[in-house]
């Protein structure tokens, strides 16, 4: 059963439409709401209803599944939280959820301005800081001249996300629609960073990862070819996209932010590594979260990776605090990968999350130059890796690049929202597995 008619009907068993307590019946309504924009709407408000008189039967729970699927509903962000707020709802009904219309943000700290909400995200960079420069220029592609305070400076993001924002877009002003500026009614945008001190940066973390539900935070650390810029405004999309209630946080290493700079980031992220180590220890032992998703993309990957192997050799205990490790697009030598890296995560907590594709073309331009196959490669080269669970992304992503599927296509995206939220292993989340004689990877379900 999807995630809306789960929520459906679970309402209906409370009581819904006409006696449920209070804030049931007002999410329940607001996700009614939401379902009336589509031109299906009134076969799927029939469905509702039919349930409504008779919501143990099985086939009118499939037939309200189909015509959601029909309708596209469930790749539709703000159908999607507002059933995920009903479901909260019914978790707690004695405590009134956030007044938010339709598309709630995904966490208490984020404010709603106008047609457009407000994220707050948090980052570590070893990247060369310019104060005087705006926010979108704050943080250079070269590498931290290592002034007194070591190589690391840390601060806040704010980063708009447009009220009609499309779960899995970073959406960007477009020549094509004449727009010539960011506008955070229609866009994604760095709208601030701050520089904080260490202390001050991570008494901020330790507050609002006290104030989330689960004590959680994520740390994301993005691939090749990402400014500062860009990075913070990724982060900002996806802890929206997975109504992310704790701390999001991205690392930025010195990537130069140009397709042209490949063999220099290659150089960047060795230089790097060490200074993710170094930041992750002191995250894990200074924030006391509870729950710790760390996410590597493309290039990134091979600094995050190399730094949970060596603290789960270095400090055990300390890397045990971390709850998943999500490798996507991952630009690592899949030999090196599978003999050198892979069993030194065998320590961790839960299986390693790795998302792979054929289609990768930036993937497949690294292995031209390399000579060799990557751990993010698909098809007949399938990385499969005890410890490690590898799904095929392949066909689901729309991006240029095919390169980030992670974050721009609604299926990837929805796959790590239960990984994350639920805390759902892959056999327990929408995927098939593939049985081969190297063993089981997963694929997304047609």
């Amino acid at each position: 059963m999807d995630l809306i008619t789960s929520a459906v009907v679970a309402a209906i068993g409370q009581g819904a439409p006409g006696h449920a307590p209070e804030t049931v019946a007002s999410h329940y309504q607001r996700l009614k709401q939401a379902i009336a924009k589509f031109d299906s709407a009134s076969d799927i408000l029939a469905a509702i209803a039919a349930l409504e008189a008779a919501p143990d039967d099985a086939r009118l729970q499939l037939a309200l599944s189909a015509a959601l699927a029909t309708a596209n509903v469930p790749n539709d962000m703000a159908t999607l939280f507002a059933a995920q707020c009903l479901l909260d709802a019914l978790q707690r009904p004695f405590i009134q959820a956030p007044d938010v219309e339709a598309m709630p943000a995904p966490a208490d700290k984020s404010a709603v301005v106008s047609n457009y909400a407000v994220v707050k995200v948090y980052f570590a960079t070893d990247r060369q800081r310019d104060v005087g420069k705006p926010p979108a220029r704050r943080f250079s592609g070269e590498r931290n001249s290592m002034g007194g305070n070591g190589p690391l400076s840390y601060g806040s993001c704010d980063i708009s996300i447009p009220r009609d924002h499309r779960m899995g877009q970073l959406e960007s002003p477009s020549l094509w629609r004449l727009e010539f500026r960011d506008d955070p009614a229609k866009h994604v945008v760095l709208l601030d960073a701050t520089v904080q001190d260490r202390d001050n940066f991570f008494a901020a973390l330790k507050t609002q990862i006290r104030a989330s539900a689960g004590k959680s935070a994520f740390v994301f650390v993005h691939g090749y070819n990402v400014s500062f810029e860009d990075a913070a405004r990724r982060t900002g999309q996806m802890a929206y996209d997975l109504g992310f209630d704790g701390a999001p946080v991205f690392y930025s290493w010195p990537s130069r932010g140009d397709l042209a700079g490949y063999t220099i980031d290659e150089n960047n992220i060795e230089w790097s590594t060490p200074h993710i180590t170094a930041f992750l220890a002191d995250f894990l032992a200074s924030t006391q979260a509870a729950q710790v998703y760390l996410v590597g993309h493309s290039m990134g990957s091979r600094g995050l990776a190399r730094a949970v192997a060596d603290l789960l050799a270095a400090q055990p205990q300390l890397a045990q605090k971390i709850t998943e490790l999500i490798l996507s697009a991952p630009d690592i030598d899949a030999a090196i990968f599978k003999h050198d890296i892979a069993p030194k995560l065998a320590g961790a907590r839960n299986p390693v999350t790795l998302y792979a594709s054929s289609q990768d073309l930036a993937l497949a331009a690294s292995k031209a130059v390399h000579g060799y196959p990557r751990a993010g490669d698909s098809g007949a080269g399938m990385l499969i890796v005890a410890g490690v669970e590898t799904i095929d992304a392949t066909g689901v992503d729309t991006s240029f690049m095919k390169h980030a599927y992670f974050a721009e296509k609604r299926s990837a995206l929805s796959d790590m929202f239960y990984l994350i939220r639920k805390q759902a292993r892959a056999d327990q989340r929408f995927l098939d597995p593939v049985d081969t004689p190297a063993g089981r990877y997963w694929t997304f379900k047609a």
